[in-house]
């Protein structure tokens, strides 16, 4: 309105402004999310107008004919795990896909190569999980190395008033030091974010040592791990080779990436080198180890004991699976990031990438792409 109070109509380079910021506003954009993440996360995409959600309905694993009868015409989807990303699924979603965003640290069930040559955007959820799998980590080498599975199948099954007490029964190596064996050797074949946090959190058991196998193409970082000692007041924290790291380490802990570089890289050769007083722990990924050659090693005594969190070919691990039947190994479902706050922040990430990505902002955690081929 003019300040004599008529109405002032626009000019026609306002009005066709005004019509396109309209028209981006009232556009909406397909967005599959293959389980539901919760009140706090979904209202984070409910809230926004410009999508159009389509969510998996049950409270089970997203169905794969589900997903692919709903991602024709997606802008982005929201996966898990459990849901494989490959050249199918993104033929049948077509060229309107802009984004795929795991709930997840890991993103081997996605594609990354057909990702990228479609030009795709990739997030994940690193960094927010690695204080509950360190937490993890540290509970399977004192379950394995105190037996803690056989007490707890002991007492589950009724037969505690039947057993047997022997003063040594049920005994196993320990973590911490004591006067009479003041010296403990850590192992980490990775040795990131995940294996650092474990690390700090070993340190009150009193251990004196922290070796490592890490990428070989990679020179050794001395200044930070010398700061690392010097942090933990450590005798030493020191890059070694496969073959030092398997026959000095008192509990091994594989934290590496899955992939074909890392596959049984926990093979026979290595395990027959290890003590027979040492604990394997896998919290990564299930391929890193050979399934046949730790149950054999386990059946033989070439080391005390195993936890695991991940197997390969989960979760299709039953009963007759060789690991399961021995009684040295605590097997745990996949569980490592299974904290309420770790999975309301992984979700949250995962939304938070989504969104980023469709709406042309800065994604939180992205995948680099650049390198694939």
């Amino acid at each position: 309105m003019s300040s004599s109070g008529s109405i002032v109509t626009p000019s026609v380079p306002t009005q066709r402004l005004m019509s396109v910021a309209s028209h981006l506003h009232s556009q909406r954009f397909k967005v599959v999310v293959c389980r539901n993440l919760g009140p706090d996360v979904m209202s984070i995409l409910e809230a926004r107008p410009e999508l159009d959600l389509v969510v998996w309905p049950q409270d089970s694993a997203c169905e794969r004919s589900w997903l692919m009868e709903n991602i024709s015409g997606a802008t982005g989807v929201i996966v898990m795990l459990t849901d494989k990303v490959n050249a199918e699924l993104l033929n049948k979603a077509g060229p309107s896909l802009k984004v795929v965003s795991t709930m997840s640290v890991g993103y081997d069930h996605i594609d990354l190569k057909e990702a990228a040559q479609r030009g795709l955007k990739v997030g994940y959820t690193p960094d927010v999980l690695t204080d509950a799998v360190a937490d993890l980590s540290v509970m399977l080498a004192l379950m394995a190395g105190r037996n803690g599975g056989t007490g707890v199948d002991l007492v589950q099954r009724g037969q505690w008033a039947t057993f047997s007490w022997a003063p040594f029964g049920l005994c196993g190596p320990q973590l911490s030091t004591t006067a009479a064996s003041p010296t403990r050797k850590i192992g980490f074949l990775g040795f990131g974010r995940i294996a650092q946090a474990t690390l700090a959190r070993l340190v009150p058991f009193g251990i004196t040592h922290c070796l490592y196998f890490s990428n070989p193409s990679s020179l050794p970082n001395y200044a930070r791990d010398a700061a690392l000692a010097k942090q933990h007041k450590l005798q030493g924290v020191s890059k070694v080779d496969l073959d030092e790291l398997s026959r000095e380490s008192d509990v091994l802990f594989i934290l590496a990436p899955g992939g074909g570089e890392t596959y049984h890289i926990v093979n026979e050769t290595l395990l027959r080198k290890m003590k027979r007083t040492s604990i394997l722990v896998n919290a990564s990924r299930g391929t890193l180890v050979d399934s046949d050659a730790l149950a054999k090693a386990l059946r033989e005594g070439w080391i005390w004991g195993a936890g695991l969190d991940v197997v390969e070919g989960e979760p299709n691990v039953t009963i007759d699976h060789p690991l399961v039947k021995e009684s040295r190994c605590v097997i745990v479902p996949h569980i490592a990031s299974a904290t309420l706050e770790t999975r309301l922040e992984m979700a949250t990430r995962a939304a938070q990438n989504l969104i980023g990505a469709i709406l042309g902002r800065e994604m939180p955690s992205e995948v680099n792409l650049s390198d694939v081929s």
